[in-house]
């Protein structure tokens, strides 16, 4: 099966233009995020908003932090952009598109997508996706990779089947190791490792992990996967493979580039080593850390000396569930326990808020830091590592009362 067959249109990113030219419209603004070389236009992309246009081959859009001020879900339009290989689809025809299931299986499978909706009744999940990546502009000293703000992330409402269902219709032989997956994006030169992202099996068996065609009650934008990707609730995007098109079950570990080679954290407690040194050892990125941001305020804002402001942000990890949110309004030396909002599953974004009063005059620093359900919480101080991964200090902003 050939992935150009799946293609209605010509309309590649061959010359990095389809998407960057044309088709995607400038608005002429540009935003400054609050680290070096931190200047970013805002572009309107087919099915989306103007955005925050880190590089336009690949396409790597990054969602304005206000957004996530204005409700717990991430609408399609806002949802940020992360591709690896700079040859992607800009149309699929849905009704020639087929789901391939090969390898270890005792029934090889090709799906089309009306098919595959049949498999079994469709389930939703509410589940953020977030690049490992996100927020890796704020490391100090600098790293290499996308200087990324804290846009590199969102939350939706997946609508698919478990990818389990497939696997037990293709049939899973009892030698299989993995699940490799891969997408109908391509590198421009034939050397380009293709983006093949791979799980254990129990884990491609959990029955979250998902094959999704919708999102927030619509189907997939396309470039955010159209028509069909994988969702990994709990995982870093890198595993979140976008118009998965071929699914192969292994009998051996998956060592491709982008498990063996990219995409590995220093093998320490929490993942950090000291700035300019190199690791010893490293292990592919998994679950998230814990996280959490205020959204109402951003830095610099003035708020009214001696009345109430409510505080507003959003908390989230791996999937253990967030267990409380502690804010500080003096930079850390005392906390209160904010109010958590609706809890709309244990993979979702939680909204939090909690009322400030300031008594004096002047600068304070505001905190939020996230504890879940297994105990674990955010530094107070950032961690390093070289490739600038899985960031998650309590991230401090600073504003005034008069």
């Amino acid at each position: 099966m050939n992935r150009r067959g799946f293609i209605r249109s010509s309309a590649w990113l061959a010359a990095g233009s389809a998407l960057s030219g044309a088709v995607a419209r400038s608005l002429g603004a540009t935003v400054n995020l609050p680290f070096e070389n931190g200047e970013r236009e805002l572009i309107a992309y087919p099915q989306k908003r103007p955005l925050l246009r880190l590089t336009a081959r690949p396409v790597q859009l990054e969602t304005p932090f206000s957004v996530f001020n204005e409700g717990v879900i991430t609408p399609n339009d806002a949802f940020f952009v992360r591709y690896h290989l700079a040859d992607h689809p800009t149309k699929v025809d849905p009704d020639t598109f087929r789901l391939r299931v090969r390898g270890k299986v005792a029934t090889p499978l090709e799906l089309s997508l009306d098919e595959l909706k049949r498999l079994a009744p469709p389930v939703d999940l509410v589940a953020v996706n977030q690049c490992s990546g996100n927020s890796r502009g704020h490391f100090t000293p600098r790293v290499n990779g996308g200087q990324l703000s804290h846009g590199a992330m969102g939350n939706a409402r997946w609508t698919g089947v478990p990818l389990k269902a497939v696997l037990e219709k293709a049939g899973v032989a009892k030698e299989a190791k993995q699940v490799s997956f891969d997408g109908l994006d391509k590198g421009v030169l034939d050397t380009t490792p293709d983006y093949l992202k791979a799980l254990d099996i129990d884990h491609a068996l959990d029955g979250e992990v998902m094959l999704a065609w919708g999102m927030n009650g619509a189907d997939l934008p396309m470039l955010n996967g159209y028509p069909l990707r994988l969702v990994v609730p709990g995982y870093y995007g890198t595993y979140w493979v976008k118009h998965v098109y071929d699914i192969n079950v292994l009998d051996s570990i998956f060592t491709g580039f982008w498990m063996a080679s990219a995409y590995r954290t220093p093998d320490t407690p929490g993942h950090a080593i000291a700035p300019g040194t190199a690791p010893k050892k490293t292990e592919p990125i998994q679950r998230f850390t814990v996280r959490s941001f205020i959204t109402s305020l951003n830095e610099g804002s003035t708020v009214p000396l001696g009345r109430d402001t409510v505080v507003r942000g959003i908390a989230f990890d791996s999937g253990q569930g967030i267990r409380e949110v502690a804010f500080s309004s003096d930079g850390g030396r005392s906390w209160r326990i904010a109010d958590l909002g609706q809890d709309m599953g244990r993979y979702s974004f939680r909204e939090w808020r909690i009322a400030f009063k300031p008594a004096q005059r002047g600068a304070h620093t505001l905190m939020a830091r996230a504890l879940n359900r297994l105990g674990e919480s955010q530094p107070l101080e950032p961690l390093w590592n070289p490739a600038g991964y899985l960031r998650n200090v309590v991230e401090p902003i600073h504003v005034e009362a008069v």
